[in-house]
């Protein structure tokens, strides 16, 4: 078993050896491409369009399955403590308030902690493994990487309104995905290339609302997954990552020319990787309207 692999699965005794070298990493042949590309990042997906490909993921796959272990142990873990302190709970359930509570944790309890916190350290190596990987793929398709400029922050905060009894909000899986992470991954990376990743204005390029052909701007909903472009069908992110590539030096307005002339390639790759998921054994989410 390699060092990597020891830490994704763990064992009781770990043994680290850390190597620290001056400097910038070689610059690799295949990350120089001057090549344009657009992502359209969501809360757990990416889609990813150059002139040579165009990609519909899932941001850190692997971690789900983690997912299930962790809700697991924590209400576990809410079993035992409940089990361990039941006088410090109300009938309803709720930890009494206003008092000084003592709280006492078993050696079970302790243990179902600690069976945890091994389970969120294997998702955050799992978690950056992925993003760096992903990174690098991203960079050798093109150094001109454009990304929407989010507020991933402000997507985590709960909404003040209830809609349909919920208060929706993408805490859990901006957590779980970390997308601003892989943004400051690409970007270090770029770094080593004398570059840094663009970041265009959402307000004004509003890529899930434009049709290029028609020079038109339609709202839609978050369950609208698709674009019909030209009487055809287009996945409303792969398209977004499309506009996005092809934006003006101001970085604030989207290139009709360049759309034009490039949306035969990027309709032919569109129709490939729509292909290529649903033939593919591959898991889907909601989201990606598959």
């Amino acid at each position: 078993m390699n060092f990597l692999e020891d830490i994704v699965h763990g064992s009781k005794e770990k043994y680290y050896i850390q190597l620290v070298l001056e400097g910038i990493p070689p610059k690799k042949e295949r990350t120089t491409k001057n090549q344009k590309v657009g992502l359209d990042i969501g809360t757990s997906t990416i889609a990813i369009v150059s002139n040579e490909k165009a990609k519909l993921l899932e941001l850190a796959p692997k971690i789900d399955a983690l997912e299930n272990e962790k809700r697991i142990l924590l209400r576990k873990l809410d079993r035992q403590r409940r089990s361990n302190n039941p006088d410090n709970f109300n009938k309803k359930g709720t930890i009494k308030k206003g008092i000084k509570l003592k709280w006492n944790n078993s050696n079970k309890y302790l243990k179902t902690k600690y069976e945890l916190k091994e389970i969120i350290r294997k998702q955050k190596v799992l978690r950056k493994q992925s993003h760096e990987k992903l990174a690098n793929y991203i960079i050798n398709l093109g150094s001109k990487v454009y990304v929407e400029d989010m507020n991933f922050k402000g997507l985590q905060k709960r909404a003040k309104k209830t809609t349909i009894n919920k208060k929706k909000r993408f805490g859990k899986s901006l957590a779980n995905k970390a997308p601003a992470k892989l943004i400051e991954i690409i970007n270090r990376k770029l770094n080593y290339l004398g570059k840094e990743i663009l970041k265009v204005n959402t307000w004004k390029i509003k890529a899930s609302q434009y049709n290029h052909f028609d020079n038109s701007y339609k709202k839609k909903q978050l369950n609208e997954r698709w674009n019909i472009i030209k009487g055809k069908k287009i996945q409303r992110n792969l398209y977004s990552a499309f506009l996005i590539m092809n934006v003006k030096d101001d970085l604030e307005s989207i290139d009709k020319k360049l759309c034009n002339k490039y949306f035969n390639q990027f309709n032919k790759n569109h129709d490939e990787e729509i292909t290529r998921i649903k033939t593919s054994k591959i898991r889907t989410l909601a989201s990606m309207g598959i």
